[in-house]
């Protein structure tokens, strides 16, 4: 049997974006994705932290919003995702509504989980796809491997992404997940987020193997390094990986490097992480690095750029109204949503 192979992805030439679909208009959702992610979330850390309307954990995305706007966006609209507790974005990118987000994280009965979820389960709206959140590091990627099968078996078309931090890596779940998927070749994108940190541990001092991505060739998966702070990097990486498990049941297991903007929580100021190690990468901030290279091809204007801005920033704000105005599932209600109990 032949060794897995490693593929490094990096910037695609503009040449190729036709190749890859990429039109101005894919380019545009692209950004406005990128943009919904960055101000839900900005949203959320001045209702938590200044206005005192928000309570309990919750988990950002701030940096990145590259790899669910390139990843899911690359998929088709069927597929299926499994994500964690840190899944605002993976859920906004798979175009759960926003105000139904925003009503979830006050727990209202307008949420997309009816508010018994809260910022943890965020990621669960089967309607669009967005299958399963767990809040359990790793466990989510034995879970895709079990939707997969399922899939391979009914013949489906549809594949599974799966997403996940660097500190899931050293659990033990990963490693039977992706050794089930590995041997079983099940349809199913294994996405390593490599944020630098598990918590406050640096991923230097907590993987021992050369890299996060020698771990998927460990098990036999082809594997692709992305810059994860690179939305159209991303967007290819997982057209490519698609197609491979569409067509040939194969996984795909790719690390994208990016980073946390902010601590792991909202209640984190990540002040253990060293000043000049997050100046350098706030420069590649991923929407910043997005806008300045569509002005610099000039495939979108700073007008388009700023009607974007304002969409969004009204979508947000639409959707805290929407949030404010719900109300709590009543208590008597809630056994309706318990799938076992005791006489």
């Amino acid at each position: 049997m032949p060794l897995a192979t490693l593929t490094q992805i990096q910037e695609i030439p503009q040449s190729e974006y036709s190749k890859h679909g990429l039109t101005k208009e894919k380019l545009r959702e692209m950004l406005h994705k990128m943009l919904l992610i960055r101000k839900f979330e900005e949203k959320v850390e001045e209702l938590f932290l200044v206005k005192g309307l928000l309570i309990g954990p919750s988990h950002l995305y701030l940096g990145q919003e590259a790899i669910a706007t390139g990843a899911i966006m690359a998929l088709e609209k069927d597929d299926q995702t499994v994500t964690t507790y840190r899944g605002h974005g993976h859920a906004l990118a798979k175009d759960v509504p926003a105000n139904l987000c925003m009503a979830e994280l006050f727990g209202k009965s307008s949420g997309n989980c009816k508010g018994l979820g809260g910022s943890m389960h965020i990621g669960i709206y089967p309607k669009v796809g967005s299958l399963y959140a767990t809040a359990i590091v790793g466990s989510g990627i034995p879970i895709a491997a079990g939707v997969a099968l399922g899939l391979k078996l009914k013949k489906s078309r549809n594949i599974v992404a799966t997403f996940f931090g660097d500190g899931a890596v050293n659990t033990g779940e990963f490693h039977e997940g992706v050794n089930l998927i590995a041997v079983w070749k099940l349809p199913v994108l294994v996405f390593c987020e490599n944020n630098q940190y598990a918590m406050s541990t640096p991923v230097k001092r907590a993987v021992s193997s050369p890299s996060i991505a020698e771990r998927g060739r460990a098990y036999g998966i082809d594997t692709i390094v992305v810059d994860g702070n690179d939305v159209i990097s991303v967007y290819v990486a997982t057209k490519i990986a698609a197609e491979k498990a569409r067509q040939q049941s194969l996984p795909t297991f790719l690390e994208c490097i990016t980073y946390k903007m902010k601590g792991h929580g909202v209640y984190d100021k990540g002040d253990y992480r060293p000043k000049d190690e997050v100046a350098k990468w706030l420069e590649r901030d991923p929407i910043l690095v997005f806008k300045k290279r569509m002005l610099e091809k000039r495939l979108l204007t700073q007008t388009e750029i700023d009607q974007e801005e304002k969409t969004v920033q009204q979508e947000i704000e639409d959707s805290v109204t929407f949030a404010l105005a719900g109300s709590p599932m009543p208590f008597d209600e809630m056994k309706n949503y318990v799938y076992a109990g005791g006489a």
